[in-house]
Formats: structure tokens, C-alpha cells, sequence
């Protein structure tokens, strides 16, 4: 098998994901997130009865204008309405209008969630991304502890660290556009499928990094790292790439056939793990072979 000379051309991929994230800094900074409820605070209503639908709610709740209106299938041909808003005239003008589609019709329960929860929501869901990060990265530095030549192990946490940031940056940059351009909200979902690329993009990148590893105990492997590293990544690289387009698939089924709840948690996956895949092969290793080289002073 033909092998892919990748390190060899990884300021190709350097320049490529650097125009990602200089896009998703710009509609970051420049549009922000579309902050659902769950971040801004509202109102959440469970309804339910016989013969009630989705479309029946959001068609006769449309006439009200309401702000990040949303309606989620729930147990028990229930339904789940969120909006932001914490004026009571306006809740109960869209409880009177839920209860015009009919008799049978019964609201279950009334929820308000306070601006000040969801500040705290907000600090709580930017701590627990970062904790992870950080942990993810010290994990690898203690895992690869063993190989201090020719990259020290805790360099290994340092790349990794890179490529996850440049992974959720990513996918937040694309849900600020989304924001943007189509209206897209995030709640506290978007926070689960961040934690949740986090986990997976590490997983590919142990596998490459585990590679090097084994090929670095190799006869003659530490005195030519750059080859070394290219080759653990071309013998991982079928590996990676099926696995990576198994979850695709099943995430893309989800998102055209799992209904509305779930389809912009399935999205932020999907993109996040479409980038986990990238960085772990053309980022998180390629950063060995750049440190290594600044290290002895022989950039390329």
C-alpha cells in the first residue's frame, strides 16, 4: 500500500483550518450565539390530549409572535413548549390559546426558569468545557509519560489540547452562523454534544498517538520522527476513517428522520465530529512533528 505523505504536507492542513477558525472567530465575535431559553431564561409549558400535534400548537401559537418558541415531542402524546418570555399577560394569553384546541386538552405542569439560572447556566456550561479540556490533555501527558524521546510526553497533551479547542471552536463558529443566517438556538443540549465531541475527538487522536507510540520502540524509528509519525498515521488512517463515517451516517438518519428536539444536538455532532476526525489526523500529529522540529531548532 501506497503510503500518504500527510506530515509532509501538513502546513497544507495548518492553512486549512486556520481559515476555519478565523471564520468562526468572525461570526463568533461578530454575531454571537443565539442563546435559547435554557441561557436566557422563559417560560416552559407541558401540554397534553388526545389528537393534539405539533403543527396544531406551533400554528396556533404563531399568531402570538412569541420569542425562541419551541415544541418537543415528549412521553405520552405530551408536548413540551418553551419561549422566552416571564411576562405573565403573555403566559397565560398562550395558555388560553393551547387550551382553544380543545376540551381534552390539559396543561400538566408551568415552569419559568429566572435570567439569573441561566447565567449560571452559562458559567457552569463554559467551566465544564474547559475542566474537560484540561483534564483530557493532563490525562495524556500521565498516559504517554513513558515516551520522553524524541517529544516529551506531556507535548502530547499540549497538541491534543490544540486540536480539541480547534475542534469545538469550529462547531461553535458554525452554530453562531446558523444563529445568524437561519435563527438556530442553543440550550443546554448544545453544551452535552460539546462535552460529548470532546470525548470522541480523543479517542481518535489516542489511537493515532498510541500508534506512534509502538512504532517509536522501534529499531532506528526515534531518529527519523517525521516518517514515523507519517507512517503511524497512514496505518490508523482506514480505521479512523470508517469509524468516523459509521457515526456520520447514523448522525445524518437522525437528523432527517429524528425530528426537530433533537436535530440541532445531532448537527453540532456531526460537525464536531466531522472536525474531531480531521484534527486527530492532519492537526494533533502533525503538531508532534512542528514541535519537534522547533525543538531542534530545524523548522520546515
Amino acid at each position: 500500500m501506497k503510503t500518504i505523505q500527510i506530515i509532509q504536507r501538513r502546513n497544507i492542513f495548518y492553512a486549512v483550518s486556520i481559515v476555519f477558525l478565523l471564520a468562526s472567530a468572525f461570526f463568533i465575535f461578530k454575531f454571537g450565539l443565539k442563546l435559547g431559553i435554557d441561557f436566557r431564561g422563559g417560560t416552559l409549558i407541558e401540554v397534553s390530549g388526545e389528537g393534539l400535534s405539533e403543527s396544531d400548537i406551533k400554528d396556533n401559537l404563531g399568531e402570538l409572535n412569541l420569542d425562541s418558541l419551541s415544541v418537543q415531542v415528549a412521553e405520552n402524546n405530551s408536548f413540551i413548549i418553551r419561549f422566552s418570555s416571564d411576562d405573565d399577560q403573555q403566559n397565560q394569553l398562550v395558555q388560553e390559546e393551547i387550551k382553544s384546541l380543545g376540551e381534552e386538552i390539559s396543561i400538566n405542569r408551568v415552569e419559568f426558569i429566572s435570567s439569573v439560572i441561566s447565567d449560571e447556566l452559562k458559567k457552569k456550561a463554559i467551566i465544564a468545557v474547559i475542566i474537560a479540556s484540561i483534564a483530557i490533555a493532563l490525562y495524556i501527558a500521565w498516559a504517554f509519560r513513558k515516551v520522553s524521546y524524541p517529544v516529551e510526553s506531556w507535548k502530547y497533551g499540549v497538541a491534543a489540547l490544540i486540536s480539541l479547542m480547534h475542534n469545538i471552536v469550529i462547531t461553535v463558529g458554525f452554530f453562531a452562523f446558523f444563529g445568524w443566517k437561519y435563527g438556530t438556538e442553543i440550550n443546554t443540549p448544545f453544551i452535552a454534544a460539546l462535552l460529548t465531541i470532546l470525548g470522541y475527538s480523543i479517542n481518535d487522536t489516542i489511537v493515532v498517538f498510541d500508534r506512534i507510540r509502538e512504532n517509536l520502540n522501534k529499531a532506528g524509528a526515534k531518529k527519523d520522527f517525521e516518517n514515523t509519525v507519517n507512517r503511524s498515521i497512514n496505518e490508523t488512517l482506514a480505521r479512523s476513517i470508517n469509524t468516523s463515517l459509521t457515526v456520520a451516517m447514523v448522525l445524518v438518519a437522525i437528523i432527517l428522520f429524528g425530528g426537530e428536539s433533537i436535530k440541532d444536538f445531532s448537527l453540532a455532532l456531526l460537525i464536531g465530529i466531522a472536525f474531531g476526525a480531521y484534527s486527530s489526523i492532519f492537526i494533533a500529529s502533525p503538531l508532534l512533528v512542528s514541535i519537534y522540529f522547533y525543538k531542534n531548532k530545524r523548522l520546515k
